[in-house]
């Protein structure tokens, strides 16, 4: 590619619709999407004990390796492809397989933090901030973790009122104020359409300048 990737950032709450936000963009829009899953860059911590691994606060940013989703971002939107690291939530811990992942004209880095780090807003030519109400969002997470990660219940409502909640309230939804775009309730079909199309957009005027190089 001979220009950097037009890259969007998708932040907001736990439950509050960012994967769902990022998939229905990357298949309305009209060329190749690479995501990049902010949960996929937890901390390896296999120098831990299983029971230590539970106890770790999973909601406050220094749970992530942010250096490498910084370099994986990097390297993406100038065209080169990753390893992208791979996460098994049952065992809270990395797997020890990874993905490669190529480098398309648009990429999408989505997760609670996906507007958090000064470094990576930076990166970013488009940032996005998915609003739900809470209620909507515990009910969301509980249905995740209990079905999808094979969790128990009480552990679940244990950690959301532990940690979740406030590390929320302390570091994620401050983040709304760097948010270009706000879409409420999750998956807004006008919303995601505007940002597809403003998406569109963005790459058209691209390609244009690439072709009057």
């Amino acid at each position: 590619m001979s220009i950097p990737s037009f890259v969007v950032g998708i932040a907001g709450g736990t439950g509050a619709g960012k994967t769902t936000v990022a998939r229905e963009v990357a298949g309305a829009v009209g060329e190749a999407v690479t995501r990049l899953p902010l949960d996929n860059y937890y901390k390896d911590l296999s120098h831990l004990e299983y029971e230590d691994r539970k106890e770790i606060n999973y909601d406050h940013p220094s749970a992530f390796e942010w250096e490498l989703i910084r370099d994986h971002l990097d390297n993406l939107s100038m065209g080169q492809p990753i390893e992208m690291p791979q996460y098994d939530f049952e065992r809270h811990n990395r797997t020890d397989e990874t993905v490669s992942v190529e480098p398309t004209d648009v990429i999408v880095i989505e997760g609670i933090f996906g507007l958090y780090d000064d470094a990576i807003l930076d990166m970013l030519d488009l940032r996005v901030y998915v609003m739900t109400d809470a209620d909507v969002r515990i009910l969301r997470r509980i249905q995740r973790d209990v079905i999808d990660r094979g969790r128990d219940l009480e552990g679940v409502i244990d950690q959301y009122l532990e940690t979740v909640k406030p590390m929320h309230e302390q570091f994620v939804a401050p983040t709304k104020k760097e948010a270009d775009v706000i879409i409420p309730e999750g998956a807004n079909r006008i919303a995601v359409d505007l940002l597809t199309d403003k998406i569109e957009v963005e790459l058209a005027d691209r390609d244009v300048e690439t072709d009057l190089e």
